[in-house]
């Protein structure tokens, strides 16, 4: 682990899952974004996929997941979605290219919940990530809760609009926050 600290990331690796449902005991993941930054939030490369998932997964859905879903297409995709080794595969190389041999460090709105899904069923492309994470949510509590300040968000629940939009939500904060940009 000591290792890991003194790598000081170049990039981010954001993340988005749609699951069936936020219990990776019993949800399963129906599509994937990744997409590569630089600390601008320039985009470096992307990925999606929709996940093939079963009759028999789907039908354990959760009620609201099933119904964000519904509303927006995707449930219709993943029965002709991949299969799920070829985009743990395809992720991986996806962060290989970008990362080399340091491990990526995740990004996204509540990261810890994808990070959870990731671990479970993609192990390989878990190896490749870094042990900490940027949580976007984590700066809306402290904007909502010190500074009654709040991103309005389109909840589109599609994983390449999510990582925009929560890129986009990222930006609003640091606006906020007004830090000085020490490159500037």
């Amino acid at each position: 682990m000591s290792e890991l600290r003194k790598i000081t990331p170049q990039k981010l690796l954001w993340v988005d899952l749609e699951m069936t449902g936020l219990d990776p005991r019993q949800h399963r993941i129906v599509e994937v974004a990744a997409m590569v930054t630089d600390w601008d939030f320039n985009e470096l490369g992307a990925y999606e996929a929709v996940v093939h998932q079963s009759p028999q997964v789907l039908e354990r859905a959760d009620p609201i997941a099933k119904q964000m879903d519904k509303t927006s297409g995707l449930w219709d995709k993943i029965p002709h979605g991949l299969p799920e080794r070829d985009v743990e595969k395809a992720l991986c190389d996806f962060i290989k290219q970008h990362f080399g041999d340091q491990p990526a460090l995740l990004a996204g709105n509540s990261i810890h919940v994808d990070r959870m899904f990731i671990r479970a069923y993609w192990p390989s492309m878990d190896k490749l990530l870094h042990y900490r994470m940027l949580d976007v949510s984590a700066w809306k509590v402290v904007m909502i809760g010190k500074y009654n300040i709040q991103f309005q968000k389109s909840e589109k629940h599609r994983a390449l609009d999510d990582i925009r939009e929560s890129i986009a939500e990222l930006k609003f904060y640091l606006d906020k926050a007004k830090f000085n940009d020490a490159n500037s």
